[in-house]
């Protein structure tokens, strides 16, 4: 329960310590920390086989977000990392048979690399898993192959922010991918297989998506939208990722967005928001091991 209240809940060690003091139950901050450590060495076997479970998955999310561990700013390279400085949090939900697997791993590395390391355990003969996860390069294997997908929800993100300035053009692109997620909505009301959901997107989105396409092109070819611009780089970035963004309209099962994952992230910036840091990757380790995976309904 205290692991689950500092990692899942956000409540600090020092701030429950001062709690159960109030209550005249003391409890340190040290003790608690040992207790969690103790209780860390149990679950650790089952941590590492749900990693070996989630290699062999059909469809993986993935996305990191920022956090600091004191310790790495102590090292002589300044806390840099495989790729970059600092450290991150990432969060990779695997679905296998159906069923949802949450891992997070906290360190140097970004959510690219910590998914070649967990791909290193997938059996060998299994085809090219879905990977859902926004456009930046550093969310991709650069030794795994994968059938990348990229997350419509950000293409939409960028229209939506530019409403008061562009208010037309991006009531055209919100309501075209709306009629999209409705189409997918369809699919899971009528508990649609993925081949089914496939052929039902191919039918029914795939011309929507068509039109985006056209309409979107047409914007620099007519000079309707200055490039540079904020709008001509909202455009911009859903042309130049039009095919990991459209992997819905050719791959069964292929997700539409990475809202699952990125929902799934928000304990890791909850902990971060109340209790800063981690002291040590040890910690964070420690961390990842309780740290629950958002409930979410599909």
């Amino acid at each position: 329960m205290v692991a689950l209240l500092k990692y899942g809940s956000g409540l600090p060690f020092n701030r429950l310590e001062k709690l159960q003091e109030s209550l005249g139950v003391p409890l340190p901050a040290s003790t608690q920390w040992e207790m969690v450590e103790k209780a860390a060495d149990k679950i650790h076997p089952v941590y590492s086989e749900l990693i070996r479970q989630a290699a062999q998955s059909e469809i993986l999310h993935n996305d990191d977000t920022a956090m600091k561990i004191l310790a790495n700013f102590k090292k002589p390279e300044g806390g840099q990392g495989a790729s970059g400085k600092g450290s991150f949090t990432t969060g990779v939900l695997a679905i296998r048979d159906q069923r949802r697997m949450a891992l997070f791993f906290t360190g140097p590395k970004h959510a690219g690399e910590n998914l070649t390391e967990l791909l290193k355990q997938r059996a060998s003969g299994l085809s090219p898993p879905i990977q859902m996860c926004d456009a930046a390069s550093r969310n991709v294997s650069k030794e795994f192959e994968t059938l990348l997908a990229n997350c419509l929800t950000h293409g939409r993100r960028n229209f939506v922010d530019l409403v008061p300035s562009f208010p037309e053009p991006c009531r055209y692109v919100i309501e075209a991918l709306a009629e999209v997620y409705h189409h997918d909505k369809m699919a899971k009301e009528q508990g649609l297989s993925a081949d089914q959901r496939l052929r039902f997107h191919q039918d029914r989105s795939g011309p929507v998506m068509e039109r985006l396409k056209e309409w979107l092109q047409k914007q620099f070819e007519e000079r309707r939208i200055e490039p540079n611009s904020s709008m001509g780089k909202a455009i911009a970035y859903m042309l130049n990722h039009w095919k990991p963004l459209t992997l819905f309209l050719r791959v069964p099962g292929a997700p539409l967005d990475n809202n699952i994952c990125e929902q799934m992230l928000k304990r890791a910036i909850l902990h971060r928001k109340n209790s800063l840091f981690f002291k040590t990757e040890h910690g964070a380790y420690i961390g990842d091991l309780f740290k629950p995976g958002e409930n979410t309904p599909d």
